[in-house]
C-alpha cells in the first residue's frame, strides 16, 4: 500500500552523494512530500516520480535544512505544473517560518497564481482519512517547539472469500461490493446473505512511521509500537552520544534499540552525517537490530506487512548513461 522514495538523506548539509532531507510517500492515488530541503525539486525530477498530485507537504520541524527548498518548489509548481492549490502541514513554529519564506519573499516577489493552505498540526491530529488508510501526526522532541512525526496506517480489512460466495450463489457484481462494505444482500431466491458468511478474518493493515530529527525516544514508544517500517534519523554514532544529546539527535544504536524494544519489523535510518562512514553506522545498528537499512538518495522501498521490500528505480543519471 505504501511506498517511500528517499529524495534527500543527508544531515544538516548536503554531501556529494546525499541531498538535504526530503522523502515522497506514495499511497495509491495519493502522494505526500515529507520535508523539503534545498534542492528537493531537482531530486524529484531525478527520481522519476514527477510532480503530479504532489500537493500535500508534511513538515517535521522548522529547521532550514528541512524547509528551504519550498521556495523553489512552489515557484516551479506555479509556473510549470498543473497545481493550483498546495497544503503545507506543520507545527506553529514551522509554519511561521514557512509563511515568512513564501509570503515574505517568493510569492510577494513573483506574484504567482497558486493558493497555499498553511495547516497547523495538533498532537494526535488525523491529517487525512481515506477508505484505505489514515495519516496522523504525533509530537516528538527536538530543538525548539512544534516537532512532529507521522503515522501512515492502512486500515484493517476482511478479505472477500470468492469460494464461499460462489458456493452460496452470490453473483459477481454490485452484490459482492455491498457485502464487502458490510451490508447484507437478498438473492433472487429470497435467501439473505450476511457479510459474515463471505468475509474472512480481519487482516491488520501496514503501518509506516516516519520521524525526522528527534532527541528522545521514551515519549514516542506508543506511536511506533508494532510498526512494519520505522524511518528515523541516525545522525550520530554511540561514541558521540553526548553530542547527540546536546544537539537533540539520536545515535544509530538508540534508533536500533527503539526498533527492537517496540517490535518494529524493519528499520530504515536516514539523516546521515558526513562525519561517519556508512558501514560504521549500519554495523552499529545491526548489532542491535539486524533488520536495519540505511537509506540512500533515490532508494525506493515498497512496504509490506511485516517487512519493507526495496525496489530500485531508474535515476536521471542512469537514464542518461543508457541513452549514450
Amino acid at each position: 500500500m505504501f511506498e517511500i522514495v528517499f529524495l534527500g538523506t543527508s544531515a544538516s548539509a548536503p554531501s556529494i552523494h546525499r541531498g538535504l532531507p526530503s522523502q515522497a510517500i506514495l499511497a495509491g492515488e495519493y502522494r505526500f512530500l515529507i520535508d523539503c530541503g534545498e534542492g528537493t525539486q531537482r531530486q524529484i525530477l531525478r527520481s522519476g516520480i514527477g510532480f503530479k498530485k504532489l500537493h500535500r507537504i508534511l513538515l517535521t520541524h522548522a529547521h532550514l535544512d528541512h524547509i528551504l527548498g519550498l521556495g523553489g518548489l512552489v515557484s516551479t509548481f506555479a509556473h510549470w505544473e498543473n497545481i493550483s492549490e498546495l497544503e503545507i502541514w506543520g507545527g506553529k513554529v514551522t509554519l511561521d517560518r514557512v509563511r515568512a519564506l513564501l509570503f515574505g519573499v517568493v510569492l510577494d516577489y513573483e506574484r504567482i497564481a497558486i493558493t497555499i493552505h498553511l495547516k497547523e498540526i495538533a498532537a494526535g491530529q488525523v491529517i487525512l482519512d481515506t477508505k484505505d488508510f489514515t495519516v496522523s501526526a504525533f509530537p516528538v522532541t527536538h530543538r525548539g517547539g512544534g516537532n512532529f512525526g507521522f503515522i501512515f496506517q492502512e486500515k484493517t480489512r476482511r478479505p472477500f472469500l470468492n469460494e464461499k460466495a460462489e458456493a452460496l450463489g452470490v453473483p459477481a457484481g454490485p452484490e459482492r461490493s455491498l457485502l464487502v462494505k458490510g451490508e447484507a444482500i437478498t438473492l433472487a431466491d429470497g435467501r439473505v446473505i450476511e457479510p459474515e458468511m463471505v468475509l474472512g478474518d480481519a487482516v491488520e493493515g501496514v503501518k509506516l512511521v516516519y520521524i525526522g530529527d528527534i532527541g528522545r525516544t521514551d515519549n514516542i514508544r506508543e506511536y511506533i509500537a508494532g510498526a512494519d517500517t520505522l524511518v528515523i534519523e541516525a545522525t550520530f554514532l554511540d561514541a558521540d552520544s553526548e553530542a547527540a544529546r546536546n544537539f537533540g539527535h539520536l545515535t544509530a544504536k538508540q534508533a536500533a534499540t527503539l526498533a527492537r524494544e517496540m517490535n518494529v519489523k524493519t528499520l530504515i535510518l536516514t539523516h546521515v552525517s558526513r562525519r561517519y562512514r556508512e558501514r560504521d553506522i549500519i554495523n552499529e545498528a545491526q548489532q542491535v537490530f539486524p533488520a536495519t537499512f540505511i537509506a540512500r538518495d533515490m532508494d525506493h522501498y515498497v512496504m509490506q506487512r511485516g517487512r519493507a521490500v526495496e525496489k530500485k528505480i531508474a535515476t536521471y543519471e542512469s537514464n542518461v548513461e543508457n541513452e549514450s
